[in-house]
């Protein structure tokens, strides 16, 4: 294995790694950890050395230090004021499992090693597809920090790599399941059936928001609003005969 001269970057003694360099004339001998392999020790010491150029440079250091707790909190409080409530409620549960990984942990001291070491704890527990979601709010909490001006640094889970999801099977009723379907709805369950066929709304998030105000007779169409729909941006959708008679 080739490595850096002492004074020039990291170098394994024994089985423990450093970083060694030289700024301004000023050596910086830093102990980065002991067991753990070149890529890990590689990115330990660019964090190592960002923070002491930083700190030479006058930047607070403070700005690594903020507590993940803390942060957890701001992040849902900032989730309840711009989220709806069902997207709050999977931010609350993405939280909850990835304190059990960072809790008591700065934000400084997340870095991609410990993140992965999340991850496969996760699949472990046959929690897969929650994982990447996980990492998804993981990944907007420290964009959220950065943006106020609470954290410094590169955000550490974009080194990490989400599982691949199986795509599922797209199943479609044919006209027979769905004459059975709609004979044996009930009202409004029947329309609410409607608006999901025939207009392609999302049934809790969309549908179920609607109000009368959103629905055109006159010129044919209604309206999802942007703030229910997924893509945050409002759109009108045309009303068949079969949903105009039952709206």
């Amino acid at each position: 294995m080739t490595l850096a001269r002492r004074g020039d970057g990291i170098y394994i003694r024994g089985k423990t790694w450093w970083l060694d360099f030289r700024h301004h004339g000023k050596r910086h001998a830093v102990r980065l950890g002991k067991g753990i392999n070149k890529t890990v020790a590689r990115e330990l010491a660019g964090t190592k050395r960002a923070e002491i150029l930083k700190g030479e440079a006058g930047i607070a250091q403070k700005r690594t230090h903020l507590p993940f707790d803390n942060a957890c909190e701001d992040f849902i409080s900032w989730a309840k004021a711009n989220k709806r409530p069902k997207t709050i409620q999977s931010c609350r549960y993405c939280v909850g499992q990835l304190k059990r990984s960072f809790s008591g942990k700065t934000l400084g001291q997340i870095q991609p090693f410990a993140i992965e070491k999340h991850k496969k704890m996760r699949v472990e527990e046959n929690a897969s597809v929650s994982v990447n979601r996980e990492l998804a709010v993981l990944k907007a909490l420290f964009n959220r920090c950065t943006a106020w001006g609470k954290y410094s640094g590169p955000n550490p889970v974009k080194e990490v790599k989400l599982l691949k999801e199986p795509k599922g099977r797209l199943r479609y009723l044919d006209d027979e399941e769905e004459a059975n379907l709609l004979r044996h709805a009930r009202e409004p369950l029947r329309t609410i059936i409607l608006v999901g066929i025939y207009a392609g709304l999302r049934i809790q998030a969309e549908a179920l928001t609607l109000k009368w105000e959103d629905v055109d007779f006159r010129r044919g169409f209604l309206t999802v609003k942007a703030a229910y729909a997924k893509s945050g941006e409002g759109r009108a959708v045309n009303l068949n005969s079969v949903l105009k008679v039952a709206l």
